[in-house]
């Protein structure tokens, strides 16, 4: 048997073991029906109601109040005055090209080393020590160390967004690696296969939708971090002003900030996912 006959039986392996559950429910996330579409928009009209009415009626809970929480429609009269203003564009372009800088070099980096540490002892015992201390450090915590490590506020600003970014893809290209069957990399090798075939051709395939599944939590964990990067310095983004809308106490703007950053990160999660399953066809539901 060829080598190349080989490789088309190791993939409809792969195809075969790939956990059904998570293929459907990505389907079902990615393809929803139209009554599901119905009920999600119902849902958030009737949380936006509920908040009308809150704010509307200074509600207070006692726990919680909203006797200054602006209403929705004083939000929508602060989105409309800063999209007129001539700012909006700047800032969510810097806030982009931030995110997608601190995101790509992340992927990089998270799928490599979780390559590299899933498949070798010693690349786990050089790396997994140091990462796992890492880790659970907050990103607003890195501050001070990103300003002395970065000549430019730029640079440390996509440095905070990139170590958002960075664990769950890790994480996540690790876990996708070591659940490959062992025996279809043993096939591979028995068929003659190099470490370079066996790479592109069984394993990246192989972990290529757990991979996916990372870069879509960090995707969303890059937005999640970029108020946080914005606050060490900046002129634009929309992390930026938001913290300046707090600062300046006008907190229709604040929530404008927020539910941006809310859009822009479930708008760009989703076309990673997307993206991630046009290129993992084997991983669909049969």
């Amino acid at each position: 048997m060829s080598f190349a006959h080989g490789k088309r039986l190791g993939a409809l392996d792969a195809r075969q073991t790939q956990p059904r559950t998570l293929a459907r429910a990505r389907d079902a996330l990615l393809r929803p029906s139209p009554t599901r579409l119905a009920l999600r928009a119902l849902s958030l009209a009737l949380f936006i109601v509920l908040w009308q009415l809150a704010s509307a009626s200074r509600l207070n809970l006692g726990v919680v109040t909203f006797a200054n929480v602006p209403a929705p429609t004083e939000v929508l009269d602060s989105a409309l005055i800063l999209a007129r203003s001539g700012k909006l564009i700047p800032h969510l372009a810097a806030s982009v090209i931030r995110v997608l800088s601190g995101f790509g070099v992340a992927t990089l980096f998270g799928v490599g080393i979780g390559i590299a540490v899933a498949r070798a002892k010693f690349a786990e015992d050089g790396f997994m020590p140091l990462l796992e201390i890492l880790r659970p450090i907050p990103a607003v915590a890195w501050i001070p160390l990103a300003i002395l490590m970065f000549p430019s506020a730029e640079g440390s600003m996509v440095f905070i967004t990139f170590t958002g970014a960075l664990f769950p893809i890790l994480l996540n290209t690790i876990h996708g690696v070591t659940e490959i069957d062992r025996r279809l990399i043993a096939s591979a090798q028995s068929l003659g296969a190099t470490r370079r075939a066996i790479l592109f051709e069984v394993i990246l395939p192989g972990a290529a939708p757990a991979i996916v599944t990372g870069l879509a939590i960090g995707m969303g964990t890059s937005w999640f971090c970029l108020v946080t990067a914005e606050m060490i310095s900046g002129q634009y983004g929309v992390g930026y002003y938001t913290w300046e809308a707090y600062t300046l106490q006008n907190y229709a703007d604040i929530i404008v900030g927020m539910a941006t950053i809310g859009l822009l990160g479930m708008i760009s999660s989703f076309l990673v996912r997307k993206i991630g399953a046009a290129l993992t066809p084997w991983s669909k539901p049969r």
